[in-house]
């Protein structure tokens, strides 16, 4: 049961910057389209989940969430992990990523209803300069383009509650512009907020 993983996140949603979950209060988590559909990118460098090595993978999760705040539930999620993912890593990565094997992802597992089953899709990611595009098979390319002040110094996130319950460090608003489809989810969305960050996370 044993696992640790650690890399880079880029997320994106459809609600404006910023994005009202960042700071973890109810009360100020209403969705500026009254739900919110979003998107995790998850590049692990370095991870090993029971013996597995889940170095080098990519990970993609996307939910939506009815609304009118993520905390009211009744999310639908799915997993989406690279194809170059031998059945071992794509096991030990669904476990993670789903929340199954606890850890931070356990949290928003709480607030799904649905997940839907895993993809296994070719995930490419390109960076240009400090901007990122990934490419996640049919469903859509996840840009994030970090926001800087006139000196080229990042805008950072300090201390935003739902950051720090899920354990996301470093946090950079970093603006987002992707439009994403899936059939099986609830709807098609275009994406305009966004933050990156690091994650480091272990169990057992």
């Amino acid at each position: 049961m044993a696992w640790n993983v650690s890399g880079r996140l880029s997320e994106a949603c459809s609600c404006n910057v910023a994005c009202p979950c960042w700071f973890g209060v109810k009360e100020l988590m209403v969705m500026d389209q009254g739900w919110c559909a979003t998107t995790f990118l998850f590049e692990v460098s370095q991870g090993n989940s029971d013996g597995v090595n889940l170095s080098g993978r990519t990970v993609v999760v996307a939910a939506d969430f009815p609304g009118p705040t993520i905390l009211d539930g009744n999310g639908t999620a799915r997993l989406y992990i690279d194809a170059e993912a031998n059945a071992d890593q794509k096991r030990e990565l669904e476990g993670i990523f789903s929340g199954a094997k606890g850890g931070p992802m356990e949290i928003l597992a709480g607030l799904m209803t649905t997940l839907l089953p895993t993809q296994s899709v070719t995930i490419d990611v390109q960076e240009d300069g400090d901007n990122i595009s990934a490419t996640v098979g049919s469903y859509g390319v996840i840009k994030s383009h970090p926001m800087k002040d006139e000196a080229g110094q990042p805008t950072v996130v300090q201390n935003a509650m739902l950051f720090q319950h899920l354990q996301f460090s470093d946090p950079q608003v970093a603006p987002s512009g992707h439009r994403w489809t899936d059939p099986d989810m609830p709807r098609a969305f275009d994406s305009i907020s966004g933050s990156r960050a690091t994650f480091s996370w272990s169990v057992g």
